[in-house]
Order: structure tokens, then sequence, then C-alpha cells
């Protein structure tokens, strides 16, 4: 079974970036279209980004133009660039495949953007 391993988050300012990787251990990780997910307190996990294991990708619509979700098969990780970061992207983000497989959510990495 596939584990996941979230880190790069931190505590940023208002406007400020942070890079998230996702390292995937097990095998097959090229052909499986994987995501970022995101949960603020209170509020239910959803999904952030997606890639394709050909590289297309999708965003949430308030992260467009914000956020760059990539991938690097060769070394089974995925990363999430965000830009321009809000109070409101404050959450713990998390990676899985899409659609998610219950077994595989780690521990996710806090994002905190405050002044």
């Amino acid at each position: 079974q596939a584990q996941l391993v979230e880190s790069g988050g931190g505590l940023v300012q208002p406007g400020g970036s942070l890079r998230l990787s996702c390292a995937a251990s097990g095998s097959m990780f090229s052909i499986y279209t994987m995501a970022w997910y995101r949960q603020a307190p209170g509020k239910q996990r959803e999904w952030v980004a997606i890639i394709t294991p050909g590289g297309g990708t999708n965003y949430v619509e308030s992260v467009k133009g914000r956020f760059t979700i990539s991938r690097d098969n060769a070394n089974n990780t995925v990363y999430l660039q965000m830009n321009s970061l809000k109070s409101d992207d404050t959450a713990v983000y998390y990676c899985n495949k899409l659609p998610p497989r219950p077994g595989y959510w780690g521990q996710g990495t806090q994002v905190t953007v405050s002044s």
C-alpha cells in the first residue's frame, strides 16, 4: 500500500508563497491522477488541484492563477506551488489520488496565512 508524506507548510504573511511537496512510496505512481486537497478548520476537505499522468491540470476556482501543481514521476513526488497566499488558504493540505483512497491519507502539512 502506498504511503504519502506531505511537507513544506508553514506560517506565511498574506501575499507570500510556499511550495508543498508530496512524496509517494509504492509502485506505479506515474499512472495515477494525483490531487492536492485541503481542510480548513470547521470545513469539509476539498480538492484544490489535480494533475493527470500526462501532466494535465485543473484547479478549484478560488486558487486559479495563484497555485500550480506539478509532478516528478521519476522521484514519485507531487508539488504545489502557492503564490499570492490569502488568509482563506489557511488549512491542512493533503495529497492523494483522485478519487482519494481512504487508506492513503497522510498527516498533511499545515499552511497558515496570517500577518
